[in-house]
């Protein structure tokens, strides 16, 4: 449903040639020699997430645990567990999103006591607007001995804002991130300095790939718009340069667990109707409820193109890179349809 039916066959070519590359080479690492006695750091992540890029970082010289490992579960509304606690007190080093996003993994460093260096990606991710949400972030009063509390009774009762907390799906963050993770670990264990140094320019190497796939799939599709039904892949969007069409009031409405006001649903609806109707729908796969079934619905009813995108890793999906370039590959499918 592109309006741009006769692309250039250099940008065809281009986006091939790109999809191979990075399928071939995923976030990388170098070899490294260990044996049962090889001294790993150990990392804990609030989600698998960032849990492919402290393992990308790391390699065979950490070992990599996530608080949430599961497509299936909505971090929004998780609930930890005393295990979970332990597993952070027990770690060398913290990963978290940050922004608001995983503030159980707040609940769960405060309880633990864990005084472990803890890599914030909003506070590190150099977006516009971060350092503030980072800081309202941290500006909550924890309780160190405290039981976290559950998240199903706190849950969505942080304000987002107008900052995108899904950074994880910025490329150039993520870079960010790769280098902080190689520093903090460097610090830790500096005899592998080196190794966590070359595994995160390697990342960064994926990462300046995906960024120009995401270029040249906007190249292709000038004037493309799509919709969301939260701002989860936000940022790839930005990257690739396409519109999001999405009135604001209803992702936010559907990020927080609300129901958006009947005239915003409205507005969504008339998105597939519209002559001519947005590009594509994309659906955050974790999370759906009756208004965003009604949005799907009516995507497919109006012949526009669905989309899937989650916010941990799919089952079987292990690299961050190879995940975001799946994510590039159905986007530019939806596109050229």
């Amino acid at each position: 449903m592109s309006r741009s039916p006769l692309r250039p066959a250099a940008l065809v070519a281009g986006l091939a040639a790109l999809a191979l590359g990075l399928t071939a080479c995923g976030s990388g690492q170098i070899d490294a020699p260990t044996s049962a006695d090889t001294p790993q750091v150990k990392i804990v992540t609030s989600t698998d997430a960032w849990g492919a890029v402290a393992r990308a970082v790391g390699g065979n010289y950490a070992r990599v645990e996530s608080v949430i490992s599961s497509p299936d579960v909505d971090p929004h509304g998780y609930e930890p567990t005393p295990q979970n606690a332990a597993t952070v007190g027990e770690a060398q080093l913290l990963v978290m999103n940050g922004g608001g996003y995983d503030a159980f993994m707040t609940d769960l460093v405060a309880a633990s006591g864990n005084a472990a260096p803890l890599v914030d990606a909003v506070e590190v991710s150099g977006i516009e607007g971060a350092q503030e949400a980072a800081a309202d972030d941290h500006g909550h009063d924890h309780d160190a001995g405290a039981t976290p509390e559950p998240a199903g009774e706190a849950e969505h009762e942080h304000e987002h804002g107008s900052f995108n907390e899904h950074v994880w799906y910025d490329p150039a963050a993520v870079g960010r991130v790769a280098e902080q993770l190689a520093d903090q670990l460097g610090r830790i264990d500096p005899s592998a300095a080196e190794y966590f140094r070359t595994n995160a320019q390697t990342l960064e190497g994926g990462v300046a790939q995906l960024t120009s796939k995401a270029t040249e799939i906007g190249r292709a599709h000038p004037g493309a718009r799509v919709a969301v039904t939260e701002p989860v892949p936000a940022y790839l969007l930005q990257a690739a340069g396409i519109a999001n069409a999405t009135p604001q009031e209803f992702s936010s409405a559907v990020e927080e667990g609300t129901d958006p006001p009947a005239a915003v649903v409205a507005q969504m609806l008339g998105l597939f109707t519209a002559q001519p109707p947005v590009d594509a729908l994309i659906l955050n796969s974790q999370t759906t409820s009756p208004t965003t079934d009604q949005v799907r619905d009516a995507a497919q009813k109006g012949g526009v193109p669905v989309v899937q995108m989650s916010e941990t890793l799919p089952a079987g999906t292990t690299d961050w890179v190879q995940w975001m370039n799946a994510n590039l590959d159905e986007l530019s499918a939806a596109l050229n349809r």
